[in-house]
């Protein structure tokens, strides 16, 4: 891990205005990836995160770390099925009339199997990896005490590395906690039942634990593997504006809303809805906060960069040598 901050910390893994080798900066951007890959699931998910923070990484290391969203590889049936028993307390065999072995998908924390209940309904069964949290508590450890260091000792501290990194444990930990993620799937479901073009998938709580999470069948394609003739068939620009008014709902009004919506996890139904799925990561805004963010955007909306730099200050925090002046001139531009 020392290896890996030495590598990429002092490189242009931050900076937007690289003018060097592109080449050579591509290949780097390829072997971050690859390097996360190989350190396992905790990485993996690290990975994901950062290829969704265009405001933080340049577009090489965005496009390279964009493949961490697609499959890994699966832990074998006989380890799901071990699983299964332990938390549902019944067999496959004897608690769904079909399992089908192979997984739909595998991620960096578990797998997903199309699967069918005694009553005939098709869901499918989230299984967690295992011994991924004791995998993840070490990973989680290590990744905290060299934040630690560099915050303290090298120039990578104004990115106040060790707190992002006490934010992603939690985070991920609670992701970890699939009954949490069923309540999260539930209450989104309430939230958004206004909005008849976004899909929800519901959990099945008699066969959902903490590491076991069933679900409906949502069936779809991912919305970045839609081919030219396939967008033809519906009105994109009507499916981006519901998108884009339900995260404004659950930003705004509701202040809980899908923290992790990368295109992975964002399908387009056989029936032209926007599915949202895997609600493990959330995240939720406090009342006085989406006060401050809707004033914001009113602001910017309405052409008034005093107030809205005004709004900025009031939702950021102050840190040592902040120009105030030369912010609100940049707002202003």
């Amino acid at each position: 891990m020392a290896r890996l901050f030495a590598k990429y910390g002092r490189g242009d893994l931050f900076d937007d205005e690289f003018s060097g080798d592109v080449e050579a900066a591509n290949t780097k951007a390829e072997d971050l990836t690859s390097d996360l890959e190989n350190m396992g699931p905790t990485f993996v998910t690290l990975g994901q995160l950062l290829s969704t923070r265009a405001d933080l990484i340049p577009p090489r290391y965005l496009k390279a770390l964009s493949r961490l969203q697609d499959d890994v590889g699966p832990f074998p049936y006989e380890e799901v099925e071990a699983i299964v028993q332990a938390e549902l307390g019944v067999r496959i065999s004897q608690g769904f009339q079909e399992f089908d072995p192979e997984p739909m998908a595998a991620a960096s924390l578990g797998q997903v199997h199309r699967a069918t209940l005694r009553n005939g309904a098709t869901v499918v069964v989230k299984v967690q990896r295992p011994n991924i949290r004791e995998q993840m508590n070490e990973d989680l450890a290590a990744l905290a005490e060299m934040a630690e260091f560099l915050d303290a000792h090298t120039e990578m501290g104004r990115y106040e590395l060790g707190s992002l990194i006490e934010q992603f444990k939690l985070s991920l930990l609670n992701e970890l906690n699939y009954e949490e993620e069923a309540g999260n799937l539930t209450r989104l479901r309430t939230n958004l039942a206004e909005f008849d073009k976004l899909v929800i998938p519901a959990p099945v709580l008699d066969y959902t634990s903490p590491r076991v999470l069933t679900m409906d069948y949502v069936p779809g394609t991912k919305i970045t593997s839609l081919n030219p003739v396939v967008r033809t068939d519906f009105d994109g620009k009507e499916l981006a504006e519901v998108l884009f008014h339900a995260y404004l709902k659950m930003i705004l009004s509701d202040g809980f809303f899908h923290a992790d919506p990368h295109p992975g996890n964002v399908f387009l139904t056989p029936d032209h809805k926007v599915a949202l799925i895997d609600l493990g990561m959330v995240a939720r805004v406090a009342p006085r906060m989406r006060g401050y963010l809707l004033q914001f955007l009113l602001a910017i909306s309405e052409g008034r960069p005093d107030d809205a730099a005004t709004l900025a200050l009031k939702m950021g925090t102050r840190r040592e040598g902040f120009d105030e002046v030369t912010f609100r001139r940049r707002i202003g531009e």
